[in-house]
C-alpha cells in the first residue's frame, strides 16, 4: 500500500489537474510532496519503532496514512490535497521501516527469514507497477479521488489483523534525533527542488542557485549533527561494513534510475501512443511479473551463490534496458519501444532487490534493525526521488531544443485549427508534439542508464563475498554481513 501510493496517483494527475485546477508546475509536487516526505522521514520513523515497540508504531504509521489518504481523496482545493500527500508521506515514513524490522526480528536469520524478504521484496518491489494498474482502473471506471480512498479499507483491515498475528518488539531506551531528521528531509527537498526549478527557469536563475546553496548547507549540517549526536537516526558505523554501504549505493542508484523510468513511459504510452488509463495502467502488468521472478530467484539462490552475483547480474540488465529505452522515438511500438526494454530493467529490478535488503540488514544488532531498514528504504525513495529531478531537468532542456526545430514545421504544415489550438494552449499538437515528447523522454534515459552503470561500477568493485556471508544467508552460523 505504501510503496503503491507512490505511482498509483500517476496516471490520474491529468483528471487531479482539471478538477482542482492545477498548474503543470504544480501538479509535480502532487507525486513530490509525498516521496519526499516519506524517503525523508523514514530513518525517524525506523528510530520510533527501536524506541516506542515496533507493532505500536507501525500501527499508528498505518492509520495515519488511512485518514490521511480519506483527507485527500475528500479534497477541494490544490493545498488540501498537497497537505494530505504530506501527511501520507508522514505515515508512510513510520508504518514502512517498521514492517521490515519486524521481519528481521521475528524471523530468525537464514533461509526463513530469506523467504520472508522474498515475499516483502516481490510485493514492494512490484507496489509501483500495480499502482500504475490500480491507477488506471480507478480512474476510468470511477473517480480520480479512488486512487486515494482504496487505501482506507485496506488499512483499517490492517489496523484490526496487525494485534491478532504481530507481537510487539521488545522497547529499546533511547532519544529521538529531531535535529537530524529536519536538516536531511529539507536538505533533499532543497536539492530537488533546485533541479525541478532548473528545469524551467535555468541554471542561472537565483531561486535555483539559492536551493542548491540551501541544500549544501542543510545536507552539511546533517553530517555534522549525525557525527556528534549520541543516538543518530543515520548511525554512521552502518557504513563501515563495505557491502553494507555499497548496497546503499546500488540502491540509491537504480532507485533514481526506476522512478524516472516510471514517470516518462506513462507519459509516452498515454500521450504519444494515445493509450487509456486503464490500457497504460495494463501496459505495466508485465513488469510486476518479471520482477516477482527475478525477486523468486535471487532468493532461491543467494545462499549458494551469494549476493555479488545476483547485484552484478541485475544491474547489467537495468542498465541495458534503460540504454535500449534511450532510443525510443514517436515511431516506437508499445512491443519494442516499451515492453523489450521494461522486461529486461524489471528482470535484472527483481534479483537486487531481495539481494539488497538482505544485504543491509544481515548481521545487524537487533535494536538497530530500525535504523539498518529505514536506511535503505531512504536511499530507495531519496534516490527516486533526485533521479527524477535530475532526469527532468533533461527532460526539459531537450523538449524546449526540440520544439524550436519543430515549430518552423508546424508553422509551415499545420492547419488553421491547430495554429489557434496552439495559441491558446502553447502545446505543440501531433505529430509535431509527440518529436518533442518522444526526443524529451529519449533523452532523459542517458543519465538513467549512467545511474545503472554507476550500480554496477559498485556492485563489482565494492561488494565483497566472504565464506561467512554465505553461512549466515543459508543459517549457519557465523557473524552474517556485518
Amino acid at each position: 500500500m505504501v510503496v503503491l501510493d507512490a505511482t498509483i496517483v500517476n496516471i490520474a494527475l491529468p483528471h487531479i489537474q482539471d478538477a482542482l485546477e492545477f498548474s503543470t508546475t504544480d501538479l509535480t509536487w502532487v507525486v513530490s510532496s509525498y516521496t519526499l516526505t516519506f524517503g525523508g522521514l523514514l530513518l525517524l520513523g525506523g528510530r520510533a519503532g527501536d524506541i516506542l515497540g515496533r507493532r505500536r508504531v507501525f500501527m499508528t504509521g498505518i492509520l495515519l496514512f488511512t485518514f490521511a489518504s480519506l483527507l485527500g481523496g475528500l479534497a477541494q482545493e490544490p493545498w488540501q490535497l498537497l497537505a494530505a500527500r504530506v501527511l501520507q508521506g508522514v505515515g508512510g515514513a513510520i508504518a514502512s521501516p517498521t514492517s521490515l524490522a519486524l521481519i528481521t526480528t521475528t524471523f530468525p536469520e537464514g533461509p526463513e527469514r530469506n523467504r520472508a524478504f522474498g515475499v516483502f521484496a516481490a510485493v514492494s518491489a512490484g507496489g509501483g507497477a500495480i499502482g500504475l494498474l490500480a491507477g488506471g482502473m480507478l480512474t476510468e471506471w470511477l473517480d480520480w479521488r479512488w486512487v486515494l480512498f482504496v487505501n482506507v479499507p485496506i488499512g483499517v483491515l490492517i489496523a484490526v489483523l496487525t494485534p491478532l498475528y504481530i507481537s510487539e518488539s521488545e522497547r529499546h531506551s533511547g532519544r529521538f534525533d529531531i535535529a537530524g531528521a529536519v536538516t536531511s528531509t529539507a536538505g533533499m527537498a532543497s536539492l530537488v527542488y533546485g533541479f525541478i526549478r532548473a528545469a524551467d527557469e535555468g541554471w542561472r536563475d537565483s531561486l535555483t542557485i539559492g536551493s542548491f546553496a540551501a541544500a549544501v548547507v542543510l545536507l552539511l549540517a546533517f553530517g555534522i549533527i549525525e557525527s556528534r549526536a549520541k543516538e543518530p537516526i543515520t548511525p554512521l558505523r552502518m557504513f563501515a561494513d563495505r557491502n553494507r554501504s555499497g548496497t546503499y549505493v546500488i540502491m540509491l542508484s537504480l532507485a533514481a534510475a526506476m522512478f524516472g523510468m516510471f514517470f516518462y513511459i506513462v507519459l509516452f504510452v498515454q500521450n504519444v501512443l494515445g493509450y487509456s488509463p486503464i490500457e497504460a495502467g495494463l501496459a505495466f502488468l508485465p513488469v510486476t511479473v518479471v520482477i516477482a521472478l527475478g525477486a523468486g530467484l535471487s532468493q532461491r539462490f543467494l545462499p549458494v551463490l551469494g549476493p555479488k552475483p545476483f547485484m552484478l547480474v541485475g544491474s547489467a540488465l537495468a542498465m541495458t534496458g534503460l540504454a535500449w529505452q534511450a532510443l525510443i522515438s514517436s515511431d516506437s511500438s508499445y512491443v519494442g519501444g516499451v515492453l523489450g526494454p521494461m522486461l529486461v530493467f524489471g528482470f535484472g529490478m527483481g534479483l537486487n532487490f531481495v539481494t539488497l535488503t538482505l544485504t543491509a540488514v544481515s548481521g545487524v544488532a537487533p535494536h538497530e534493525a530500525g535504523a539498518a531498514s529505514g536506511l535503505l528504504n531512504t536511499t530507495q525513495q531519496v534516490g527516486g526521488s533526485l533521479g527524477l529531478s535530475i532526469l527532468t531537468t533533461v527532460f526539459g532542456t531537450a523538449t524546449k531544443d526540440e520544439a524550436e526545430k519543430q515549430l518552423p514545421k508546424f508553422m509551415a504544415d499545420g492547419t488553421a485549427e491547430q495554429k489557434a489550438e496552439f495559441a491558446r494552449t502553447h502545446q505543440l499538437p501531433a505529430p509535431w508534439g509527440h518529436e518533442v515528447l518522444a526526443q524529451g523522454i529519449s533523452t532523459a534515459f542517458i543519465p538513467a542508464a549512467a545511474m545503472a552503470v554507476l550500480a554496477l561500477a559498485t556492485a563489482w568493485l565494492v561488494i565483497r563475498v566472504r565464506k561467512s556471508d554465505l553461512d549466515a544467508l543459508s543459517g549457519s552460523a557465523g557473524p552474517g554481513l556485518g
